[in-house]
């Protein structure tokens, strides 16, 4: 049987397509002079990265980046199971292949039924595909497991947090820093500027406590457009289950920042959890 490869479903439109200008880049968004911290998990933008790059770029160029991940996203497409996973094969992006981390993915199924096999729910979702080249940048090799989330239950999200904490603990080689949980979303939507940015810190505030009860309710009360809200309330639930103690805004933007459309717009926060 063929192992299972993803091809790029959005280089060349969200991010350059040519391996070259990728990494140069890549390397412009996450060039810093901080000094790196060990982190459990992230919250970075998925947007093409002319917009958001430098808020992702910022986000990695200030952690120690391990050799394996989780990386949580939306399900933008509707396609596929609610809880998607890929526990087989490759994903290539124009830097080259990712291997799935087929070990961890098959232990977090194990530990959470309500996951599903589903390559289909990442054909063509880009929320995933996005992250890697900055990963591919810094890193010589290493592994992930793929997740879309298509379910805003927080029953579940809570649920499918906790089996990826009690999986990063079961694994032999897991230690503080050694796996990252990368939870990929965008902030509020298509609103102005003005109204974006109160939205934004309002959903902010429960996740930089640390609070992803708080989260939720924050987006579901006030109507925050946070695609990726369920991502960050699953990597906020595990983060606290393996100890994580605080959480840093690093970077904020919004999309007028470039485009100078201040009437519609989208926000972007770069969030490490450590």
């Amino acid at each position: 049987m063929a192992i299972p490869l993803r091809e790029p479903a959005v280089a060349g439109l969200f991010y350059p397509g040519d391996p070259e200008t990728l990494r140069r880049d890549v390397r412009s968004y996450t060039s810093t002079s901080t000094k790196k911290i060990r982190a459990t998990a992230c919250v970075v933008p998925h947007a093409g990265y002319v917009y958001s790059g430098h808020v992702a770029g910022a986000v990695f160029g200030r952690v120690e980046l391990p050799q394996r991940f989780i990386v949580l996203c939306p399900n933008h497409t509707g396609l596929g199971a609610p809880l998607a996973i890929m526990s087989r094969g490759a994903w290539r992006t124009p830097l080259g292949m990712v291997p799935i981390d087929t070990s961890l993915a098959d232990t977090l199924k194990a530990l959470f039924p309500m996951l599903q096999e589903d390559n289909g729910a990442h054909l063509k979702e880009h929320a995933i595909e996005v992250e890697l080249p900055f990963l591919q940048t810094d890193l010589a090799e290493f592994s992930f497991v793929p997740i879309a989330v298509g379910t805003g239950r927080f029953e579940l999200l809570q649920k499918l947090g906790e089996a990826v904490a009690a999986a990063l603990l079961r694994d032999r080689e897991y230690a503080p820093g050694k796996i990252l949980i990368v939870a990929s979303s965008d902030m509020n939507h298509y609103e102005s500027d003005e109204v974006t940015r109160v939205k934004d810190k309002l959903a902010l505030n429960p996740l930089l406590a640390l609070d992803p009860g708080g989260l939720y309710e924050a987006v579901i009360k006030e109507e925050i457009s946070m695609c990726g809200f369920g991502p960050a309330v699953a990597a906020l639930t595990a983060a606290k289950q393996l100890g994580a103690q605080s959480a840093e805004l690093v970077k904020y933007a919004t999309s007028a920042e470039v485009s100078g459309d201040y009437d519609r717009v989208v926000g972007y926060a770069g969030v490490v959890i450590s």
